[in-house]
């Protein structure tokens, strides 16, 4: 079994309250679930123009796990309304 998991950093844009985020946030987090991840904002809560997020996946498979995070990746750094500043990748095997 693998696990792996990416953590997102990112800058909103025209965002002026912890409302507008949650707008802009839900919506990223909700279209990451449907990859078949776990998704949830684990930073930056207090900041209203940032916002970090957490993805985990489980696979059998390491080339299935390394797809999903890749797809999850590149669906949030293709959205307009946010600039992706920085991705962790972390990935553990059955040897870790």
């Amino acid at each position: 079994m693998y696990l792996g998991a990416l953590e997102l950093d990112i800058l909103l844009g025209d965002v002026h309250s912890l409302k507008e985020k949650r707008s802009v946030v839900k919506p990223v987090i909700a279209a990451l679930a449907r990859f078949g991840v776990s998704v949830a904002e684990t930073g930056e809560h207090d900041r209203y123009r940032r916002s970090l997020l957490g993805v985990a996946v489980a696979s059998a498979d390491i080339g299935h796990l390394t797809e999903v995070l890749d797809t999850c990746e590149r669906h949030v750094a293709g959205r307009p309304e946010l600039q992706l500043l920085a991705v962790r990748r972390r990935i553990f095997g059955p040897e870790d």
